[in-house]
């Protein structure tokens, strides 16, 4: 299964990311190309411990069963999946930097060091959890604009 700890799956989605243009349609959802972009650097920036969130109750129940569930195969996230409330973006911004943010962010998985990572829906997750999970996240939303 593809990881984000793979050089080569980091340089793919890059080359993906670079691609996004701000006028960009999302094929499902409710997010613009830039509020896409924020989504994903907060969600870097989670994983890499530079932000927290408050732990979800709902995930305490049932956070494991779904991670497993997104876990299980090679195959895409589904779409529409529930987001956590802080992670959710409204209004615009800069995507030039945005974009530049995210790949700069995906590309510091190759010093990836969070070994306490607590997921504020899923718990708990190993390093292999959270390298699949981020490549499957990334491509989804990738996806989601076409890229």
């Amino acid at each position: 299964m593809d990881t984000i700890f793979n050089d080569t799956s980091i340089t793919v989605l890059t080359e993906r990311i670079q691609q996004l243009q701000e006028t960009d349609q999302a094929q499902w959802g409710k997010m613009n190309a830039y509020q896409m972009l924020k989504h994903c650097t907060l969600g870097e920036e989670m994983f890499q411990g530079k932000k927290q969130y408050k732990r979800l109750f709902i995930g305490k129940l049932f956070g494991k069963m779904a991670l497993k569930g997104i876990l299980k195969n090679g195959k895409p996230m589904k779409k529409n999946q529930p987001t956590h409330p802080e992670l959710i973006i409204t209004g615009i911004g800069n995507f030039k930097n945005e974009q530049q943010n995210w790949i700069k962010l995906l590309k510091d998985y190759s010093t990836y060091s969070n070994t306490e990572f607590l997921h504020p829906f899923f718990g708990n997750m190993s390093k292999q959890e959270i390298g699949v999970f981020v490549y499957k996240h990334t491509d989804h939303h990738l996806r989601q604009f076409g890229r």
